[in-house]
């Protein structure tokens, strides 16, 4: 998610610099002062301050102190906080500040209880509002539909996101300049300020559900999306908002949302995490119901304040939930969250929600007004006996079945299925940003954010056919090429829908030899842009000649990035490659894939890596180089990712959110005298990964990985751990370890890494302010080269002496290698530093011991 993320904020950047001076031409009036105990004189953290009519407005710090702007002095300003009277203050220019406040204990009575706060700590021992929460969350599968055998609805869902507080004064010179805009200005839900939608997206769909075998499928009939988002690839922004704006289940223990996990104020661990209060009792829909409220114990954890409002007889049904997120919360951009759920019950009693929505207030910078979002979504008809068209559904492989005309839905259609409203401003979109993109300034700004960001040039501004780029590998350095030069292009669907193309053109100022790559792939399906959209099932031919660079594998980027340049040893261990590969690959929508790939690889020694043999006999010891070595092997790579779901570029793939396990095998087979082969050999290799998540403490991912060479092969063929030299972060390697530095025919490996989400650093004074989250990893390996591949003496003049061999002994022991690192990430909210040390092996020449490694990390 973080790639796609990454891109989409940084184009909605384009809108809101353009309203930074809007802002500043909007007269804003702080308000600001302390709240307290009008008894003890104490200060009253977390009290609730707001405007009257909107969300205008802030908590109490740890010391009472409040602090927020408004565009206006009126009405009247409300201030609340749990088991204290609601202070009701009417503003004017004549109020003085600072706003003193001093708040009166309430008392409230719920049948024959009666409940007084206290200036004791709070205690969950004989607290009824604890008993209370505690047999809700005893009883919270009691009337869940999921105890049907099967149930379907029917959803309407539809997403905006606007530019905030959208100021059309004369003194906007973006404003002035765009005057068109002035028609499109809708109002903000939260607060009655001016917004303007920049994005729009709708969905029509029925959801399916059978208990035995599990399955969830959704049937989506009609979508639609208009604004800057169609910028960015379809399949990845869809995906971007899928994570981002997720259904929301309060009665799971985590609440996933923003790509991160909230503790659910109903989950079986509720109590040790949450402040509860019995407030007073309503009227909800004919039914008296119970105001439960509550607050997180540390309000910079990642969970919520609000109320669940609960019938008061046996049966505790859910009514209604309102929450927010803390004032304080160590969450990125968010200033302000709403969720709302309503649900009612059948006859049975068995609970069915009827509509949900989100609505939040976004700041990507202080400067800005920001963004404004909400998703609702409706549900009707509901239905608990299987048809022929449910059973359909849920026996279609894939999780989202959608119809082949489901974007190209007609006005009538719309209007005949929409469960809700859709106001005019939120349908004209589309029309606004066709005059916008008709006017030269806003169009050139667009594409060269579009650029910027995506990597890739477009041919032409719709559907195009060819893609230029990518742009960070366009120069580039390293000690065999120099200077390198490159330039490339690949193909979409646009031009063809099953046929793809990519090649690109390099040339080393230093070797004074041209590179270049060539791949053709034909999809069985077809695409809607790019070859790599789920589900794969294709044939490819792929030719290289380029260099290769030894104990160097680059995961998760190119490996002539320009930014991947600068490194922290000499990037001295290169060599020649010519790779010709023919490849078959599917995949399912179960997430089960598979490849099948014939390769013929020429290894070219260079000066840098030498193939060296080196013979003694009789006391005599003599040298012979050998030019290069061919390989030809068949690989077959199996991988599982059960639930996976993921966000695509143009030429990879990033996992959303690797909840999930991944599993995965690779074996290669090498064939000696087949199209000039030299050897015979199998190698394997397997891997697992997941992230574990530990609720709103943070989580783990963790990877580990086992490989084995087993024939008797040359350095080229081993196991060479993948060694990062640059002082950038690099997932899936060691920022330590050296090229080359070890060779293995047999490892087992780890990759630990626990992001804390502000653990410790939430609950320091004055740290808390930053926002900081820590970061904790190790990472390390056992691995053994046997007798069999090691050369002189043990296999005099049949292996190739190791390069450098002066530099490192490349035997490991007993010992693993290990690295640890601690760090800190959300600096200034974009940036990751750590502090690695290796604890192994650190007697060895021309190692680094420790170091500082960074990252852009841009995360909610």
């Amino acid at each position: 998610m973080k790639s796609s993320f990454i891109h989409y904020i940084y184009i909605l950047l384009l809108f809101i610099t353009c309203q930074v001076s809007a802002q500043n031409a909007t007269s804003q009036i702080r308000l600001f002062g302390k709240i307290t105990d009008a008894e003890t004189k104490e200060a009253l953290p977390y009290a609730s301050i707001r405007i009257s009519g909107t969300t205008l407005g802030c908590s109490s710090d740890n010391n009472g102190n409040f602090s927020f702007f408004t565009p206006k002095l009126k009405d009247t300003l409300i201030v609340s906080s749990i088991g204290y009277k609601e202070i009701r203050l009417p503003l004017s220019h004549n109020i003085k500040l600072p706003i003193n406040l001093k708040m009166k204990a309430e008392r409230y009575q719920l049948s024959e209880v009666t409940i007084k706060p206290k200036k004791e700590k709070y205690s969950r021992k004989n607290n009824p509002a604890v008993t209370l929460v505690r047999t809700i969350i005893d009883r919270r599968d009691d009337n869940a539909p999921e105890n049907k055998p099967f149930y379907s609805r029917d959803r309407h869902e539809k997403l905006n996101v606007a530019l905030n507080n959208f100021d059309t004064s004369k003194e906007n010179h973006f404003a002035k300049k765009f005057a068109f805009l002035e028609n499109y200005i809708d109002t903000s839900l939260i607060s009655g300020k001016p917004i303007l939608h920049v994005s729009a997206r709708e969905l029509i769909a029925t959801d399916y559900y059978r208990k035995q075998p599990k399955r969830k499928r959704q049937h989506v009939k009609a979508r639609k999306r208009e604004g800057i988002d169609d910028i960015v690839s379809a399949e990845s922004i869809e995906a971007l908002y899928e994570e981002t704006f997720k259904d929301v289940d309060i009665f799971n223990d985590n609440i996933s949302l923003f790509g991160s996990k909230f503790m659910s104020p109903l989950s079986k661990l509720g109590p040790t995490f949450y402040r509860y209060y019995i407030m007073d009792t309503l009227d909800i829909d004919g039914e008296k119901c119970i105001d439960l409220a509550f607050t997180p114990f540390n309000s910079e954890s990642f969970g919520f304040t609000g109320h669940i409002y609960v019938t008061s007889d046996s049966t505790f049904f859910i009514k209604l939930v309102q929450m927010n997120v803390p004032h304080d919360i160590n969450m990125n951009f968010i200033e302000y969250m709403n969720i709302k759920q309503r649900f009612s019950r059948l006859d049975d009693g068995t609970r069915i929600l009827n509509e949900e929505s989100l609505v939040t207030e976004f700041k990507i910078i202080d400067a800005a007004n920001g963004l404004y979002a909400s998703r609702n979504v409706s549900y009707a008809n509901y239905r608990f006996q299987q048809d022929s068209l449910s059973q359909v559904a849920l026996d279609f492989p894939g999780n989202v079945i959608e119809d082949d005309n489901s974007t190209r839905r007609d006005t009538a259609y719309w209007a005949a299925n929409r469960l809700t409203t859709v106001t005019e401003k939120e349908q004209s979109v589309g029309r606004m940003m066709k005059e916008l993109r008709a006017n030269p300034l806003y169009y050139w700004m667009e594409k060269g954010i579009a650029f910027l960001f995506t990597g890739w040039i477009p041919i032409r501004e719709h559907e195009p056919p060819v893609f230029y780029g990518p742009v960070n590998t366009s120069v580039s350095y390293n000690e065999l090429e120099g200077l390198r030069l490159r330039t490339g292009a690949m193909t979409s669907a646009y031009l063809h829908p099953h046929l793809f193309g990519n090649f690109f053109v390099a040339y080393g100022t230093r070797d004074n030899r041209w590179k270049y790559m060539g791949e053709l792939e034909y999809s069985f399906k077809k695409k809607k842009e790019h070859p790599n959209e789920f589900p794969i099932h294709s044939l490819r031919l792929h030719y290289e000649n380029d260099i290769y660079q030894y104990g160097q594998n680059y995961l998760y980027t190119n490996k002539d990035n320009i930014f991947l340049s600068l490194k922290r040893q000499d990037d001295n261990k290169i060599g020649y490659l010519k790779n010709a590969e023919f490849t078959y690959t599917r995949e399912f929508y179960n997430h089960f894939s598979y490849a099948v790939t014939l390769r013929n690889r020429i290894d070219e020694s260079t000066y840098l890596i030498p193939f060296e043999r080196v013979n003694t006999s009789n006391g005599v010891t003599t040298k012979s180089y050998v030019k290069d070595i061919t390989q030809s092997e068949i690989e077959i790579y199996l991988r599982y990712a059960p639930n996976e779901k993921f966000t695509q570029t143009k030429w990879n793939r990033y996992s959303v959110l690797p909840e999930h396990p991944v599993f995965s095998i690779k074996h290669r087979i090498g064939f000696k005298g087949i199209m000039g082969g030299d050897y015979n050999y199998h190698h394997t290799e397997g891997s697992f990964k997941k992230r574990f998540w530990f609720s709103a403490f943070g989580y783990t991912d963790c990877i580990l990985k086992a490989g084995k060479v087993w024939n008797k092969v040359p350095f080229p063929l081993l196991i060479s751990p993948n060694a990062n030299l640059s002082y950038t972060i690099q997932d899936e390697s060691y920022w330590l370890m050296n090229a080359m530095e070890f060779f293995n025919d047999e490892y087992v490996s780890w990759d630990l890494t626990y992001f804390m989400n502000g653990l410790i650093f939430n609950r320091l004074p004055l740290i808390r302010k930053l926002n900081w989250r820590e970061v904790i990893s190790t990472r390390g390996l056992f691995g053994n080269l046997s007798d069999k591949n090691r050369p002189d003496p043990l296999n005099t003049g049949t292996l190739f002496n190791f390069p450098y061999n002066e530099e490192s002994p490349h035997y490991m022991t007993s010992t693993p290698y290990v690295e640890v690192a601690v760090g800190i990430e959300n600096i200034f909210r974009v940036l990751r530093v750590d502090y690695v040390r290796r604890l192994t092996y650190r007697d060895l020449p021309g190692i680094d011991k420790e170091g500082i490694r960074i990252k852009l990390h841009i995360q909610f």
